[in-house]
C-alpha cells in the first residue's frame, strides 16, 4: 500500500469515509524475535505523528495472568507507556480457545478505532491470527458421548474410522496425529458432515473490514535460537520458579494450557524433585527453540505471500522498525 493511502487510513479523516476501513498494523513472528519492541516503537513513532496507537496481544501464553515470566510478557517498563491490552486476561484455571480469543481481540480493536486510534496486533500464535482475520468454523457442539469414545479410540484405530468415514481428511493428516485425527472423526460422527463442510463457512473474521498492515519478522535462525537460550535463563533468575510453584499450589488440570505453556512442565518436574534445575532448564529451553521452529515453518508458509517477510543480516530493533517505518509510509 501507498504511502499516502497508509497516512489517508491513519490521518485526520480517519473513520469519516464510507469507503475507509480503518486500519490494523500486525507485527507477527516467532518467539525472541523482537515482535513486542517493534510494536512499541511503532506505537511511539504514531504517537509522535499525532495518531494514538494501542498494541493487542494476540500470543496465546500471553493471555494468562499467572505465567507472566514464563510468557515473556512486557514489563511495565517494556511497555513503554504504551496502552497495551488483552494480555494477562484470563486466569490459568480457564481455557482461552482461539474463539475466545478472537472475540475478545475484535471487541478491543473496534473500541480502539471507536477512539480515534490505531490497533497494533502483536503475536505469534497462528491460529489466534487466522481465526481473528479469516473467522472460525461454526461447528456446533460436539455430543460428549461421541466425543470420549472417540478419544478412548487408539490413533491407529481412529485412523481407519477417519479412512471410511471422511476419507478426504484422512488422506490430508498423518496418520499418528492424535489430535488431529480425533478432531475430525468427532466432528463427522456428531455432526453428520465432514471438517471441510464447515472449514468452508467461516463466520466472523474481520480482515475483510480493516485495512491491514501486516509484517513478520523472520530473523537468523541460529541468532534466534540463541536469544531462546538466553532468555529462558533470564526466565530464571527472574523468578518463573516461584510462578510454577504457586501454580502447582493450585492443583489445576495439567490438560489446561497455561499448565503446558513452555517452561512449566520442565520446571515442575524440577519442584516435583525428578529432575534438576539445570536439566529442567535445558528441556525449557529445546522447547523454546522448537517451539520458534514450528512458527518459522507456519509464518513462511501459511500467511499470504504479499505479506511483509522481514529478513535481515543486520537484526536489530533500528534496522527492523526502519524497514517497518518505510512499509507503513511513516520515513
Amino acid at each position: 500500500m501507498s504511502t499516502a493511502k497508509f497516512l489517508d487510513a491513519i490521518g485526520d479523516s480517519f473513520g469519516t469515509g464510507a469507503d475507509v476501513r480503518p486500519p490494523l498494523a500486525l507485527i507477527a513472528g516467532p518467539t525472541a524475535s523482537g515482535k513486542s519492541d517493534c510494536a512499541v516503537a511503532l506505537a511511539r513513532e504514531l504517537q509522535d505523528r499525532g495518531r494514538s496507537a494501542v498494541i493487542v496481544n494476540a500470543d496465546a501464553s500471553q493471555v494468562y495472568a499467572d505465567i507472566p515470566i514464563l510468557s515473556a510478557c512486557p514489563s511495565e517498563d517494556e511497555r513503554g507507556g504504551i496502552d497495551h491490552r488483552l494480555f494477562g486476561t484470563w486466569d490459568a484455571a480457564e481455557s482461552c480457545s482461539a474463539a475466545d480469543w478472537a472475540n475478545a481481540a475484535a471487541r478491543e480493536i473496534a473500541a480502539i478505532h471507536a477512539q480515534g486510534a490505531v490497533p497494533i496486533l502483536v503475536g505469534g500464535t497462528g491460529l489466534y491470527i487466522r481465526t481473528l482475520l479469516d473467522g472460525i468454523a461454526p461447528i456446533p457442539p460436539i455430543d460428549p458421548e461421541i466425543r470420549e469414545a472417540v478419544r478412548a479410540l487408539p490413533v491407529a484405530e481412529a485412523h481407519a474410522a477417519l479412512t471410511r468415514e471422511d476419507p478426504e481428511r484422512a488422506m490430508r493428516l498423518a496418520p499418528a496425529d492424535t489430535t488431529r485425527v480425533a478432531r475430525a472423526l468427532e466432528v463427522v460422527r456428531s455432526t453428520g458432515r465432514p471438517l471441510a463442510h464447515w472449514q468452508a463457512r467461516k463466520e466472523g473474521g474481520i480482515g475483510e473490514t480493516v485495512t491491514l498492515f501486516p509484517a513478520i519478522l523472520m530473523p537468523e535462525r541460529q541468532w534466534l535460537y540463541d536469544r531462546c537460550d538466553l532468555r529462558f535463563a533470564r526466565m530464571i533468575e527472574a523468578g518463573a520458579l516461584e510462578e510454577v510453584r504457586k501454580l502447582l499450589a493450585r492443583d489445576l488440570s495439567p490438560d489446561l494450557p497455561a499448565m503446558r505453556a513452555i517452561g512449566v512442565p520442565e520446571l515442575a518436574e524440577h519442584l516435583r524433585g525428578a529432575i534438576a534445575l539445570d536439566e529442567a532448564m535445558a528441556r525449557g529451553a529445546q522447547a523454546t527453540r522448537r517451539y520458534a521452529k514450528r512458527q518459522f515453518t507456519w509464518l513462511r508458509h501459511q500467511p499470504p505471500g504479499d505479506w511483509l517477510r522481514i529478513e535481515v543480516e543486520n537484526y536489530t530493533l533500528k534496522s527492523i522498525c526502519d524497514i517497518l517505518f518505510r512499509r507503513f509510509g511513516l520515513t
